[in-house]
């Protein structure tokens, strides 16, 4: 045997992905778009490649150093984005005399970060974006909020949002005199779940330069979500941690504002928690933030985040451009669907296949998997001939439901035989024209 050249293998943090899970996916974006189209979302699509200058500096110190960086064949400085808002902070920037605002939009696209590999997290995979740029009311914090439930209630995935808004850690912060220490102490909270209470005060008073005392108070604020029965109580909390602070009133409002617009749309305390640990590591980020989890498998961290970013576009225009979005991780989403064993066991879109029996019948068979395709099934055709139990065998491994068999004779006679691979069960002398309704009714 000739010996192989070249050794198949992929880079470290990326992935092939068989069929199985790409149906899986393609199903998933197919419940998600329809979710996004009922609330008006529309799809855009940006280059892969940006200019580095439009990337860097715009995430925080760690997005920058996870960037694939690279000079092209040109000289240029280009990068490999790292997520999908920072290109549509560009995009709006060029695009949005065109468009108007309000504009919604979402965005399913690979984005590349070469942090390190993780339960659950690649260095490259899928982002599922959706934003609105222009109205900077609570009202649209609200609204992607409730997308958010709405998608993952479609994938029938039990959730929990957890929320919060910038503006109130920002008046505490300027109540307590450190206010020029805000974005080192937003990426230390942000880091509590990971690393706990005890690193996240080291690293305050460490890093960030926060007084004992100080710190004492930051993790009191905290702690008001933590120990409220409800959001309302969390609210009130609030009220008097921040009386003092027109910002904090500011924040309080906003707040006020998309509960009461989540709650008559049928959100519950146990669906969206207003949590004030939620910070968000992004610099860009400047009110309402938010992360996702599963409740039956908290533990392989968010599913959704984002949170609202009025100034990024302003780096590429004088235009004001508010926004608000979110972005739901479907490789992390499939990981879990895989450990809760809720991906179909199949690796065909097909549902029927059309066995060929013979030689004989294969113009026959053919025009038999026509028929039925435009009928509307998702058919299959052996694409040679074998031995019936291996083609059985064959439908059985793709997850194929169903297997019709049709030899010469029957077609002549205008019939032919299903077998239900489920059950078993077979079902001779089928009239051909009633196969259709016979396939879309089990």
């Amino acid at each position: 045997m000739a010996k192989v050249a070249i050794q198949p293998r992929v880079l470290k943090g990326f992935r092939d992905q068989l069929p199985q899970v790409c149906l899986a996916r393609t199903a998933m974006l197919a419940r998600i778009t329809e979710v996004f189209a009922s609330f008006g979302f529309v799809p855009i699509d940006t280059p892969a490649l940006e200019y580095a200058e439009i990337l860097l500096g715009k995430g925080s110190e760690e997005t920058d150093k996870q960037l694939y960086r690279f000079r092209d064949n040109g000289d240029r400085d280009v990068a490999l984005r790292f997520d999908l808002t920072v290109p549509l902070a560009r995009f709006a920037a060029m695009h949005i005399h065109e468009l108007g605002t309000p504009f919604r939009r979402y965005h399913i696209a690979p984005v590349w970060r070469a942090e390190k590999p993780q339960r659950g997290r690649f260095r490259e995979f899928i982002q599922c974006d959706f934003d609105i740029i222009g109205p900077k009311s609570p009202l649209a914090d609200a609204e992607i909020l409730l997308v958010i439930h709405r998608c993952f209630k479609a994938l029938g995935l039990s959730h929990r949002i957890r929320f919060n808004n910038r503006i109130l850690l920002n008046a505490l912060l300027t109540q307590l005199g450190i206010e020029t220490k805000i974005v080192a102490v937003l990426r230390a909270i942000d880091k509590l779940e990971k690393i706990g209470v005890d690193a996240v005060r080291e690293e305050l008073e460490t890093q960030a330069d926060i007084q004992s005392r100080s710190a004492d108070q930051i993790f009191a604020f905290l702690e008001l979500s933590k120990a409220a029965a409800s959001n309302r109580a969390v609210v009130e909390g609030l009220k008097d941690a921040l009386a003092d602070s027109d910002s904090g009133k500011e924040g309080i409002a906003r707040v006020e504002q998309v509960l009461a617009v989540t709650s008559a749309s049928g959100l519950t305390d146990a669906e969206l928690q207003l949590d004030l640990s939620i910070a968000r590591g992004l610099d860009y980020y400047t009110g309402c933030v938010f992360e996702t989890a599963l409740t039956e498998l908290p533990e392989i961290g968010s599913v959704c985040s984002g949170g609202r970013y009025d100034n990024l576009a302003q780096l590429y225009t004088k235009q004001e451009l508010p926004g608000v979005g979110a972005s739901i991780g479907l490789d992390r989403v499939l990981a879990a669907l895989e450990e809760l064993e809720r991906i179909p066991q199949r690796s065909s879109s097909a549902t029927v296949l059309v066995a060929l029996m013979d030689e004989t019948s294969a113009s026959g068979t053919a025009a038999l998997a026509t028929t039925l395709r435009e009928k509307g099934l998702a058919v299959e055709l052996y694409p040679q001939t074998a031995k019936l139990a291996q083609q059985l065998k064959y439908a059985d491994r793709k997850g194929i439901e169903y297997v019709v068999l049709a030899t010469a004779e029957q077609l002549a006679r205008q019939v032919a035989s299903v077998k239900e691979m489920r059950s078993g069960e077979q079902r001779d002398e089928i009239p051909i024209d009633a196969l259709p309704t016979q396939l879309s009714s089990n």
